[in-house]
């Protein structure tokens, strides 16, 4: 059985590895030209699912390359605050592994060991005997089973599931980085733990520390090394975000009322690492029947960020077609069954990150007071707080 997988992001390369771990005839069809084209980008949360994915997926050497050049999640635990810093409620440090990877990093560990086709952008493809694959260059190539990785705009999802996609969520986001090495004066409570700031007005903000433990590879991989930085992330419902706009700038006026020391990390996180984003979410679709093509990540079930948890649900989309379809048999069968269990994880993690961002950004004045008062009540009494935020 021959497998085709358009796309060469975290999901469809961890797929790629854990098939050709399996004996499976994979090829990987990127639209990039090379390796490192993809250089640019904030870290990724890798949680114990997506690192159990991982694990199972990657060859050994791939995965201590991995864990060598991962770092923690930047802090110990998870604190809601006031805009003026005053905790709400502080949560214990989770005992499982979490890493913060370099995306730069984790797609040179990913790529290392495949032959990956650089430079074929997918158009479309034909089903008859064989599925014909047909690129932007001219080129066709051939499968028994293609696999739709190619993110939030896929060009496979678009003409398998034609009524799925993404759509706007009416919320904007504005992210940047202050390095650390540079910045010695930045309050504890900002970088022993991840914070989101829960603010009066309809907004709210995001931070957390990455330690930056990229390494360079003895054996000759493009590896970053990159510096410790605190991440934050800026979003509002009635943010309106247009060319010639002054990002920083717009922030700061938006936050002008919250703690100095909020500010300052705004104002001192050079230009350049500032960016800015519409947020998007995938439609949640009806069930559809499966055939030889299939899809996985954003390519079906694109979420907010507010979660953290996209690469995570790919790999996890990853591991477990991979599990399906090393059983052998009819193919057909295998993504049935894959389908019918992503459906139901990938969708309700699509619910619940669209829930947590207009949560996040768009709640209103009475709406965040009766927040606050349940976080208040539940940092006074533990019962409450283990029973609310267990899992």
């Amino acid at each position: 059985m021959r497998i085709a997988i358009a796309g060469g992001g975290i999901g469809g390369l961890c797929l790629a590895h854990g098939l050709r771990k399996a004996g499976m005839d994979v090829e990987v069809y990127e639209r990039e030209r090379s390796r490192t084209d993809r250089l640019q980008g904030y870290r990724v949360h890798i949680n114990p699912h997506g690192a159990a994915a991982l694990r199972e997926c990657l060859p050994e050497r791939n995965w201590q390359r991995f864990e060598r050049t991962a770092g923690r999640t930047g802090g110990d635990g998870f604190g809601f605050l006031t805009e003026r810093l005053t905790p709400l409620l502080l949560l214990d440090p989770k005992v499982e592994n979490h890493y913060s990877a370099s995306r730069i990093t984790l797609r040179q560990v990913l790529l290392d060991g495949l032959d990956v086709r650089f430079g074929k952008r997918f158009e479309r493809y034909e089903q008859g005997d064989d599925i014909t694959l047909h690129f932007a260059d001219g080129t066709t190539a051939s499968c028994d089973v293609l696999v739709g990785a190619d993110g939030i705009r896929s060009r496979v999802r678009r003409q398998y599931l034609p009524h799925g996609g993404s759509e706007d969520v009416g919320i904007a986001a504005v992210a940047g980085k202050l390095f650390l090495d540079e910045h010695d004066w930045v309050p504890a409570e900002l970088t022993v733990r991840a914070n989101t700031v829960v603010p009066t007005g309809r907004a709210g903000m995001f931070l957390a520390v990455h330690d930056g433990l990229g390494v360079t590879d003895a054996e000759g991989l493009l590896f970053d090394n990159e510096r410790p930085y605190l991440m934050w992330a800026f979003a509002a419902a009635d943010l309106t975000v247009h060319d010639g706009l002054d990002l920083r700038a717009e922030v700061l006026r938006r936050i002008a009322r919250w703690s100095p020391d909020l500010r300052r990390v705004v104002a001192e996180s050079p230009r350049e690492t500032i960016s800015q984003w519409h947020i998007r979410s995938a439609r949640v679709i009806d069930r559809w029947t499966p055939s030889r093509v299939t899809v996985l990540g954003d390519a079906v079930h694109a979420m907010t960020p507010m979660r953290g948890v996209g690469a995570n649900v790919a790999l996890r989309d990853a591991q477990l077609l991979t599990r399906e379809l090393a059983q052998g048999g009819d193919p057909v069968a295998a993504i049935g069954r894959y389908e019918a269990e992503m459906y139901d994880y990938g969708f309700a993690a699509v619910r619940d990150s669209l829930r947590a961002a207009r949560q996040f950004a768009d709640g209103g004045p009475v709406a965040r007071t009766v927040f606050k008062t349940v976080l208040r009540t539940a940092s006074a009494v533990p019962a409450l707080k283990r029973a609310m935020f267990a899992g």
